[in-house]
Order: structure tokens, then C-alpha cells, then sequence
């Protein structure tokens, strides 16, 4: 499927993942709307894919504050119409034990990894439905199917939103001719980890990182292009993409 001159939003857009996904969507002819909060790394990233001869635009969304994300989809339907793709990917990991306690961290997850993906999904979802298509991408993790000592709060977040993912595509699917893909990596090289201020999880994902490669955003973003590319009547419903090393 030909995705040159559509229109997507890509949230967490300013590093990692996002802005892996938002450099080859670019590059495939499509316009981008970069969502995130530091608006000189959103600045940044707008100028690399000008110069590599694409268009994205920065738009500085806090996904915890539904307007916020209203206000983001409403300038890219001012500018360009419509939007053809959502990429839920803003999220949060500061790993730790439940026993430390660290209850503020724990709500910074679920404002994030949860909520942020309800707000941005109903902020693009009007859209969506008035013209009877899209494609919506949820970033959930292997951590939300499979739970790891250290990551009980996060893993709960990811497990949400692989079943939000689920209901939405069950429920605007075939009713709305919208396209529903949740995306469960394994372990990527990514800023994540540097919001881990527990000691014991820190140095558990610094020996996961010691003993396998991890994936690159690039390769995330590959396996977003697969669906994204594929036959209308195709639905790319789930997809796990794991470091070769990683044997869970």
C-alpha cells in the first residue's frame, strides 16, 4: 500500500522509538506531526527531516492533558485536512520493586503509558471516523504479556494497553474502516532507561544490556512501515518484535 502523502501523529516523538518512526514515515513521503514536550528536540528533529527532504512539523503535547492532544490533532486537520495515522508512543518506564514504594512513579506511568494513550486516541478518533479511515498504532511491550520481577507497575500499564488495543480494533474496526496494531517489542536501546532511579533496577537492566544486543528504534519502526504498508484487507492486529537473543 502506497503511504506517500498521508498525514500522522507520532507522540514521544522527540527521541527513541518516535523519532526512529517519525524519520522513516518522512521518508516515505508522509507529512508528520511530532508530538512531545521538549520543543528544541522536537525543533531539531523537524530541521534533519527537512534537510533529508521531508516535511514534519513540531508540536509541543503534554499526552497527560487530553487538550493538549486535542489542540495538536486540530492543527494538523487545519493545516492538511486529515489525519491517516495515530503512533501512540509517549511512555515511561522508572522501573522498581513494589516494596520501595515509589507511589509518585507509579502515577507518572499510568498518566503516561495509560491515559496518555486514551487522550491521544480520542483526540484523532473524530477525525478518523468522519473519514471513514486511519490507522492507529499502540506502543505495548512484551512486558505486557509476560511480567518480570522489577517492572509489576509498568508491566500492568502495558498489559492495559494491549487490551485497550484489543477493544479498540474489535470496536472501530469494521465499523469505521480503522485499522488497529499493537506493537510489543522486547528490549530497545532507548532513553527510557534513564528515568530508573531505583538502584536494584538500574543495575538489572544495565546486566540485561551487558549479557544481548538490543533492538534499535529503527527496527520498531520497520515493523510499524509492515503494517502501515499492508493490504487494506489485512489487519496487522499484534506484532512481537524481540532482540534475536532475547529467549522469552
Amino acid at each position: 500500500m502506497n503511504i506517500a502523502g498521508r498525514i500522522a501523529l507520532v507522540t514521544g516523538a522527540s527521541s527513541g522509538i518516535g523519532a526512529a518512526t517519525a524519520r522513516k514515515l518522512a521518508a516515505e513521503g508522509m507529512t508528520v506531526g511530532l508530538a512531545a514536550r521538549r520543543h528544541d528536540r522536537l525543533e531539531t528533529l523537524v530541521s534533519e527531516i527537512t534537510k533529508a527532504g521531508g516535511r514534519a512539523i513540531p508540536l509541543v503535547t503534554d499526552v497527560t492533558d487530553l487538550v493538549s492532544c486535542q489542540e495538536a490533532a486540530k492543527s494538523l486537520i487545519a493545516q492538511f485536512g486529515r489525519i491517516d495515522v495515530l503512533v501512540n508512543n509517549a511512555g515511561l518506564m522508572p522501573l522498581s520493586s513494589v516494596d520501595s514504594l515509589k507511589v509518585d512513579e507509579w502515577q507518572q506511568m499510568v498518566d503516561v503509558n495509560i491515559s496518555g494513550v486514551l487522550n491521544a486516541t480520542a483526540a484523532v478518533l473524530p477525525q478518523m471516523i468522519a473519514q471513514h479511515s486511519g490507522h492507529i498504532f499502540n506502543m505495548s511491550s512484551i512486558a505486557g504479556r509476560k511480567v518480570f520481577t522489577g517492572l509489576s507497575v509498568y508491566c500492568a500499564t502495558k498489559a492495559a494497553v494491549t487490551a485497550f488495543s484489543d477493544g479498540l480494533r474489535m470496536e472501530i474496526g469494521p465499523k469505521h474502516n480503522i485499522r488497529v496494531t499493537c506493537i510489543q517489542p522486547g528490549a530497545v536501546k532507548s532513553e527510557l532507561y534513564d528515568h530508573i532511579t531505583d538502584a536494584d533496577s538500574r543495575k538489572q537492566m544495565d546486566d540485561l544490556a551487558a549479557s544481548m544486543t538490543f533492538l534499535e528504534g529503527e527496527d520498531i519502526a520497520d515493523s510499524i512501515l509492515f503494517a502501515l504498508k499492508s493490504p487494506a484487507r489485512m489487519d496487522v492486529a499484534e506484532l512481537f518484535v524481540l532482540p534475536t537473543e532475547q529467549g522469552w
